[in-house]
């Protein structure tokens, strides 16, 4: 019976996910249908407002992150769906009140459904909720762990990998570990239904991705540069000669002009939705330690042009130049909270204005650090094609103590990716990252700042 199961398991989520996607639009039909009946007859008012929320709902979804359960954890599935439905009432709101403004309109309507829009929101929450552990529960009563197998270049440099896989135990189960020289990797593969590997020099590897391929075996490998290159590849027939064209990957001006005007707006919105909790902030600071204010640091943007960084300062006047630790004495109490929801970051919106960064972009590094990661990373130069920015790829799927080398790649695949679509799509995701404050502004523990150390020199 299980076999069965397993076999159907993309159909199942299927189900589930429709199911789910059901409930949630149809709460906010039914209950809203209080005050305005027509929402569940052949109407005008119903047909819109259905389309308003389907569309919304799928916009928001690709943005945010679907019903993926044996894929994510329960928590970022969650938090991704409440954005997701909450964005989506709201805009079904604002669209039902426009279809309502007619001489029948209920004067009263707007303050009684705000009510009701907060019972619906409430009750999807609690959908999502039970939907998703659920789910997840249903999923691995009959889908077992992956016998995975590691296969690395040394014991030493497994410590992110491990890191990365231990928070998906009931996804993966290692197995073994080898060398990739260990002459058995051709029988130990053979053994399990995936196979990761580390480091592995690249002849190696693709020897050992085309056995995966043809034994159909899963794999998973930490991309280097030239995987990046070739992510946006395409086909090329030249007379009936097959060749995979990898193009320079560059901005249009008309992408530029764009990108700046959304850069300007956005900026211009934000300070004043943000002033109050600018001011907050600075007041907190002040009164904390009567120190500055202001944070101020160069940092490299686009050509390695060197610009002046604002922050909210957070640490101690003065404070030495490495990297901030688990319970680092030299941040502030004020500092640590400012920190954790990423308050710190407001200034930079300053720093757009004036054209030093961008809303979207690769982090802006110290010079120092620059210099360091470029002995070790030839290639972290290429992340200068753009300006820095304020959010980004690395930021939103990254941590503050991800390696320099995973942070590269996720920059250069924004690069290489870039669309101002995907610029929208990380501006709203930013917003998922208050909900992970814990890890994405996780601090060196001292082996991490080891293996850090270990990647600059």
């Amino acid at each position: 019976m299980k076999s069965i199961l397993y076999k159907c398991r993309k159909s199942i989520v299927l189900a589930m996910k429709l199911i789910l996607y059901a409930m949630l639009m149809g709460s906010f039909f039914l209950i809203l249908s209080i005050h305005n009946p027509q929402m569940l007859v052949p109407s005008r008012t119903a047909a819109v407002t259905a389309v308003t929320f389907v569309v919304g709902g799928l916009l928001l979804t690709n943005i945010y992150g679907r019903y993926d359960i044996g894929r994510r954890k329960s928590k970022p599935i969650i938090y991704s769906l409440t954005l997701s439905v909450l964005f989506t009432d709201i805009f079904t709101f604002i669209m039902l009140i426009i279809m309502n403004t007619n001489d029948a309109n209920n004067k009263e309507y707007l303050e009684e459904d705000i009510l009701l829009l907060i019972v619906v929101f409430l009750l999807q929450i609690f959908l999502i909720i039970v939907f998703t552990y659920g789910g997840h529960a249903i999923y691995f009563a009959f889908v077992k762990p992956e016998n995975c197998l590691i296969i690395t270049d040394s014991q030493e440099t497994l410590h992110d990998l491990r890191r990365g896989i231990n928070k998906y135990k009931k996804q993966y189960q290692v197995g073994h570990i080898l060398l990739y020289d260990d002459p058995v990797i051709w029988e130990e593969i053979l053994k399990v239904d995936t196979v990761f590997l580390n480091n592995v020099p690249s002849s190696r590897r693709t020897e050992i991705v085309e056995y995966c391929y043809q034994k159909m075996k899963n794999v998973y490998y930490n991309p280097e540069i030239v995987d990046v290159v070739n992510i946006n590849s395409r086909h090329v027939i030249l007379d009936d000669v097959s060749m995979i064209a990898a193009e320079i990957k560059e901005l249009s001006v008309e992408q530029r002009m764009v990108k700046r005007i959304m850069d300007i707006v956005v900026a211009l919105l934000g300070l004043v939705i943000t002033s109050p909790f600018l001011i907050l902030c600075a007041l907190a600071i002040k009164l904390g330690d009567g120190g500055k204010i202001f944070f101020c640091q160069g940092r490299v943007t686009r050509d390695g042009e060197v610009f002046t960084i604002y922050k909210f300062r957070t640490m101690v006047e003065d404070a030495d130049k490495h990297l901030v630790t688990d319970h680092d004495d030299r941040i502030t109490p004020v500092g640590r909270f400012l920190r954790k929801y990423r308050l710190d970051e407001l200034p930079q919106l300053f720093n757009i204005l004036k054209g030093d960064m961008s809303l979207v972009g690769p982090r802006p590094e110290m010079t120092e650090y620059v210099y360091a990661y470029s002995e070790s990373l030839p290639e972290f130069q290429y992340r200068h094609r753009v300006k820095a920015g304020l959010t980004g790829y690395a930021q939103i799927m990254g941590k503050y103590n991800t390696t320099s080398k995973d942070k590269l790649i996720l920059d250069l695949m924004y690069i290489e990716n870039f669309s101002l679509w995907n610029d929208i799509k990380i501006i709203f995701q930013t917003i998922l990252v208050l909900f992970k404050a814990s890890d994405s502004t996780e601090a060196f523990s001292e082996e991490d700042e080891r293996h850090q150390h270990e990647e600059k020199v």
